[in-house]
């Protein structure tokens, strides 16, 4: 029976042991004798990366060369690889036992594995997912998740810097969001007796929102443009593109502000929109450049058979 090349670690991982084992036995055998562990000892073997119990000698035979294994003794439990204690990639035995409660209910694959996979097959699936979803790939180890999508280390990290700058931003347009529909609040109690007086405001039928006849925005938009810093950061695109639609004229009357600070928030509301067109844009020049990688991938696997029976 052939040596299939396998390496092997403790639950520690500190380190890798390459060796050659025909069988899943010889496995146990070999690896506990370069772990050194006691003759005696059960041990136990589990895939290293999702921490599947390996029994079946046929499913050991199916897998890869090279595949990692993790080898336990009696009282120690696989562990998905995370950093702990200050950055350590590592536990040591008394932690283990310390929080063996929290990660007892482990069982099978990782939730950030499927959905490496789904971004693996397609990146513009990010804009889909949730901010659960995408805190769970920040967290997966950098090393383990750049295997799955099959990306160098430092585009992986990348890729999980970004996600978390998307997750930052949205949490800080979220208190944004909090904040001004509290101010929306207090300045409509203030205006009321005054809307009242005016008259009745047209209902935008598209919405529902409050549009001011003569300037033709939301009071919503009009409060965000006249009282927050930075409004075109708290616009949809589509008053971002009513704002470029209005033009600097017709804001300074609606505003009453002087052309300069009216021409800078124009040109503001312009470059988030072209920001936000460009973001969307990427994402699909990504989505193309990963759908052209599978195409050529699956082309070389079909040229290589026919390569080998021409020799």
């Amino acid at each position: 029976m052939a040596e299939k090349p396998c390496k092997v670690c403790n639950f520690t991982r500190q380190n890798f042991y390459g060796l050659a084992a025909p069988s899943l036995g010889q496995l146990k055998i070999k690896g506990s004798e370069v772990l050194g562990f006691s003759p005696g000892a059960s041990v136990s073997v589990v895939l290293e990366d999702d921490g599947t119990i390996m029994k079946d000698e046929a499913y050991f035979l199916c897998l890869p060369s090279n595949t990692k294994f993790m080898l336990l003794c009696d009282g120690e439990v696989w562990r998905p690889a995370k950093k702990y204690d200050g950055g350590t990639a590592w536990l040591s035995r008394e932690s283990v036992d310390v929080v063996t409660d929290m990660v007892d209910n482990v069982s099978g694959v990782e939730p950030w594995h499927s959905l490496a996979h789904q971004l693996k097959q397609d990146l513009a699936s990010i804009i889909l997912m949730s901010e659960a979803d995408l805190q769970s790939l920040v967290d997966a180890p950098c090393a383990d998740l750049a295997s799955v999508l099959g990306f160098p280390d430092q585009k992986t990290q990348d890729l999980q810097d970004t996600l978390q700058r998307v997750l930052d931003r949205r949490e800080e347009e979220r208190q944004s969001k909090e904040l001004l529909q509290l101010y929306l609040k207090v300045v409509e109690k203030e205006r009321g007796q005054t809307l009242q007086q005016e008259g009745q405001p047209v209902q935008d039928e598209r919405d529902g929102m409050e549009v001011d006849g003569a300037s033709g925005f939301s009071s919503r938009t009009l409060l965000v443009l006249k009282g927050r810093a930075s409004p075109e950061m708290r616009l949809s695109n589509e008053e971002l593109q009513e704002v470029l639609k209005q033009g600097v004229e017709s804001l300074m009357d609606v505003l009453d502000w002087d052309r300069e600070r009216t021409t800078d928030l124009v040109q503001a509301c312009e470059g988030e929109l072209n920001k936000r067109l460009q973001q969307v844009q990427a994402l699909q020049s990504l989505s193309a450049h990963s759908q052209r990688s599978k195409s050529t991938s699956a082309e070389s696997r079909e040229e290589e058979p026919q390569t080998k029976r021409h020799k």
